[in-house]
């Protein structure tokens, strides 16, 4: 495995930091990884460990406000600030990696970064050959809707006020192993701005209003026992979906942090499997 990272500038030139995991032998596919609000970019190890051997290469960045990059922790000044950073960061992959199939996933708030991007500028195959959402929080959310309601009021006087979202660290899954992992991970916080949090609604009922526009193979992954991002959400989403080549993939008793939780050699079997099957769609 050859490990890669650096810095590239998102918008208002602010430093993004990123990774890359590439194989030994040659690249046949590459997938981009979003992540979540309070985690970044080295919190999907699982998913490298299964499909670097199956000869994919991985991209993750951290989101403006996340891990090792620029910006106020949990803080966005508006989502076009995110739109852009993620085409900043799909250039430099396919500048990378030119002429290959490309895959992209986003989990939890990283699933509706993804979903927002690829409805306004994705069109099947001329850019990316599919998306994947793990818990994407499209519905119901488990934070308290009076911090929401904090948010709203304040995303216009007060801005940049962060609350933390209140979300307990048990949450993410069962195995107190990895629950132990996160609790000394540095890099992980919980916060969330004022205009973060209108600017995430504002976007969620922009998905929904036009879901019509999502014009590439789409999975969903969601864990049924997921307190965070509720399963409800996935469901419903997935029902609304017109473009026909679509899945929705529930295991019942996983949490948020599918990727790490009990279970999860299931789920990155299943994603690879999708994955094969979309390599080379046939027309």
């Amino acid at each position: 495995m050859k490990y890669n990272e650096g810095l590239f500038q998102g918008a208002g030139g602010v430093n993004l930091y990123y990774q890359s995991w590439h194989p030994q032998t040659e690249v046949r596919g590459v997938l981009s990884i979003v992540h979540g609000l309070g985690s970044h970019s080295s919190s999907y190890g699982n998913i490298v460990e299964h499909l670097i051997p199956r000869s994919y290469a991985i991209y993750t960045f951290d989101l403006r406000g996340h891990g090792r990059s620029d910006g106020q922790r949990g803080h966005i000044n508006s989502w076009e600030e995110i739109r852009t950073d993620l085409k900043a960061f799909l250039q430099l992959v396919e500048t990378q990696l030119p002429n290959l199939p490309q895959f992209i996933l986003g989990h939890s708030m990283g699933g509706v970064v993804v979903l927002d991007y690829v409805m306004r500028f994705c069109v099947y195959r001329s850019s990316l050959f599919g998306a994947i959402t793990l818990a994407p929080a499209v519905g119901k959310l488990g934070i308290s809707p009076f911090k929401l309601t904090i948010g709203k009021i304040l995303s216009r006087v007060l801005p940049r006020f962060t609350l933390s979202t209140g979300l307990k660290l048990d949450t993410g899954a069962r195995d107190e192993k990895v629950l132990a992992a996160y609790a000394e991970d540095k890099l992980r916080h919980t916060r969330g701005s004022a205009r973060l949090s209108t600017e995430f609604i504002d976007t969620v009922n922009w998905i929904h209003a036009h879901i019509e526009d999502l014009q590439i193979p789409l999975l969903i992954i969601q864990g049924g026992a997921d307190t965070v991002t509720l399963p409800e959400g996935s469901r419903q989403f997935f029902q609304k979906v017109t473009f026909p080549d679509k899945e929705l993939l529930e295991y019942p008793e996983a949490y948020h942090e599918i990727q790490d939780d009990f279970g999860y050699e299931q789920v990155m079997a299943d994603l690879g499997s999708w994955l094969e099957r979309h390599l080379s769609p046939t027309e």
